[in-house]
């Protein structure tokens, strides 16, 4: 179905960012980068995925069955995203709040080309009807290399975009106002923890998408990178998160639970990762969602395969230190790769123990529709293995609206102080702010 060849790169990091200016003029396109993280579970340092031949848009109402139904049918390699409103389709929940963003709920498309990175060979998986474009593709982003050497902007017109506004959709009295609701029902019993959010924007503005991800990028060298875009939606994430990978009968989720802010001088930076490591608040979150993410793998798992692999380690990242747990489960070989996601989804780390109810009551608490943040994007591959991030530390675009967006929140429990949860509100959005006002 798909030609492959081959191809060693002598410059992969700069070819890499020359093929993602080519790729620009395509409607749909998917670039995932691992930004030269080394991890345990990952099959390739950078995908690019662009040229839709078949895809699926549509809203929760039977998401996931349509979605099975078209990820069988194709059998074929497919990139997309899951919004975090899918929940309904799960739980029949439900959404009402304000959505200016107005992201399809659920969006995959089959490319027609297909790049693979890993060391410093491409592979390009192209489907038959446009296999002859490889050479003539492949020449085009080496000549772009050559002609634009180390300058990878993708035009020399000026900007035509004003400064960037960003305006709080909830004032921070009010923040702490809505997070003393939230304790009172964990003081209730309702609930033992939820993940509250709050969302930045700017209204009648506009951003050179490929720029701001690229600064963004640079900044955060985050390991579950994406630079998504379809018709004129855009997503630009930094996520540092795992949401859930399949390889072959094997399932892996890594959420994160635990923030910390990084320091220049090292002794002091260390000090930090102590104090993360054994807070006991930040445990406490962690080992929460470790038991949820247990319970929802359980779900679909063989029996007696659950397993913590690691608990409450902390990885270091450009701007934060973070705590991540990762749980693993095997499956059986006729369970389909859809239902594994569907019995897991929402992700635990973005949603709250127990997970029916916080998902009721961060939605009366929340302000805006969540869409497409704390949801997943990633792909499938034709063997059905998957690998999906969870959508956060990431700008979401409406460039027809000209609407742009991004959405931080922190883990609320009985131990939470709202002063200390709105800093790391602030912490986790200092680099998109610091993107967009630049």
């Amino acid at each position: 179905m798909r030609s492959i060849k081959k191809y060693t790169l002598n410059h992969p990091k700069k070819f890499k960012e020359h093929l993602l200016i080519w790729a620009q003029q395509f409607d749909d396109v998917a670039w995932l980068d691992s930004n030269e993280h080394s991890q345990q579970y990952s099959s390739y340092d950078a995908v690019l995925a662009v040229d839709a031949l078949t895809s699926i848009r549509t809203g929760y109402h039977n998401a996931f069955e349509k979605l099975s139904e078209y990820q069988s049918q194709i059998s074929d390699w497919i990139f997309g995203y899951l919004s975090y409103d899918l929940k309904n389709d799960v739980e029949g929940l439900s959404s009402n709040n304000i959505d200016n963003l107005c992201f399809p709920e659920l969006y995959f498309f089959q490319p027609k080309k297909l790049f693979l990175f890993k060391d410093n060979i491409i592979e390009m998986h192209y489907l038959r009807m446009v296999d002859d474009e490889i050479v003539e593709d492949f020449d085009k982003v080496s000549f772009l290399f050559h002609k634009m050497g180390e300058n990878t902007q993708a035009s020399d017109n000026d900007d035509p975009c004003d400064k960037i506004k960003i305006s709080l959709r909830i004032t921070k009295d009010e923040y702490k106002s809505r997070v003393n609701k939230m304790l009172s029902h964990i003081h209730r019993g309702d609930i033992y923890e939820a993940n509250f959010c709050q969302e930045f924007f700017a209204t009648d503005s506009c951003i050179d998408p490929l720029e701001t991800y690229r600064h963004l990028n640079e900044i955060s060298k985050a390991p579950f990178a994406t630079f998504f875009k379809t018709d004129h939606w855009y997503l630009l994430s930094a996520s540092p998160e795992r949401y859930l990978r399949k390889e072959g009968q094997k399932i892996i989720s890594q959420p994160i639970k635990g923030t910390a802010k990084r320091a220049v001088d090292k002794k002091e930076d260390n000090e930090l990762i102590d104090h993360l490591k054994n807070d006991p608040k930040e445990r406490s979150e962690n080992i929460m969602i470790v038991d949820l993410v247990r319970n929802d793998l359980s779900r679909t798992a063989t029996k007696g395969s659950v397993i913590v692999d690691e608990l409450c380690k902390v990885y270091s990242f450009e701007q934060v230190h973070q705590m991540i747990s990762t749980i693993t489960s095997e499956v059986n070989k006729t369970t389909s790769p859809v239902d594994v996601i569907k019995t897991t989804f929402p992700m635990g780390s973005m949603t709250g123990a127990p997970k029916i109810s916080a998902m009721q009551i961060i939605e009366n608490l929340e302000i805006t529709k969540r869409g497409v943040y704390s949801g997943a994007v990633g792909y499938f591959t034709p063997l059905g293995d998957f690998d999906f991030n969870v959508v956060i530390r990431s700008i979401l675009y409406n460039e027809q609206q000209k609407y742009i967006s991004y959405t931080v929140g922190s883990a609320i429990t009985a131990k939470s102080n709202p002063d200390k949860e709105y800093e790391e509100c602030l912490l986790k959005a200092k680099a998109m702010r610091e993107v967009l006002e630049a």
